[in-house]
């Protein structure tokens, strides 16, 4: 079986959305890939995550072709497979529909950095992409979907995926990443708590302040980057 720890990876991360509440029958899916082979390994379109198996996950290209597996990949696999190609950095996706994250994606907000909880994942808020336009949808949608990510990302100013590790999708619902599967699959469940600690503050109060920028950085960067603090080291 080709990429066998992969997909161990890929199916625990799956079943850790199940685990954390994020998905309800089959509305999610998570992806990983190794760059040296430059083959991506996801969950297959429809199965319900009670019968899942390692061996059932799909690997493809980075383009999307399918290398080995049975059953249909993720209908998600574009957009899984554009980010692997245009942010070099990360090693997992997963999209949800998890409940607050996509509220604020159905809205077409972004998620305001209200506090530290925020502050120690997402250096800054995390962003919603610009409308789908009726082409795209009708076109090829879920490539769209990516690029309306990528354009987000690298618009002006740019965000780095690797500090602000997700985006929601206007009208849709959260992507998150990170640097394999199970972080991927970590960063969307701190999403959804984000989101949701974030509505809770704009219904008590809709005019909450965002969380100071030395606040922000002091937490993002005690957990980040080479002069990080957090943990054992």
């Amino acid at each position: 079986m080709l990429l066998k720890k992969l997909r161990e990876e890929v199916l625990e991360a799956n079943l850790e959305l199940v685990r954390k509440g994020l998905v309800l029958y089959t509305w999610g899916n998570a992806s990983g890939v190794d760059r040296e082979q430059g083959l991506v390994v996801i969950k297959p379109s429809g199965v319900d995550y009670d019968v899942l198996k390692a061996e059932d996950m799909v690997v493809t290209d980075l383009d999307g072709k399918i290398v080995e597996g049975t059953l249909k990949p993720s209908s998600d696999l574009d957009t899984h497979t554009l980010l692997y190609r245009e942010f070099a950095e990360i090693g997992g996706v997963v999209h949800t529909h998890s409940e607050f994250a996509t509220s604020f994606a159905q809205a077409g907000m972004a998620i305001p950095p209200f506090g530290t909880t925020h502050a120690d994942y997402f250096h800054g808020p995390v962003p919603v992409t610009l409308p789908l336009s009726d082409a795209a949808i009708e076109g090829r949608y879920v490539h769209e979907t990516g690029l309306a990510i990528v354009a987000r990302f690298k618009g002006i100013p740019a965000i780095d995926p690797m500090a602000v590790p997700g985006c929601l999708v206007a009208g849709h619902a959260p992507f998150a990443w990170g640097k394999n599967a199970a972080d991927a699959a970590h960063n969307a469940v701190v999403l959804e708590a984000v989101a949701k600690m974030a509505y809770r503050t704009l219904t008590l109060k809709a005019s909450a302040d965002k969380v100071s920028q030395a606040l922000l950085d002091r937490h993002y960067l005690r957990k980040h980057g080479a002069n990080a603090t957090y943990g054992q080291g």
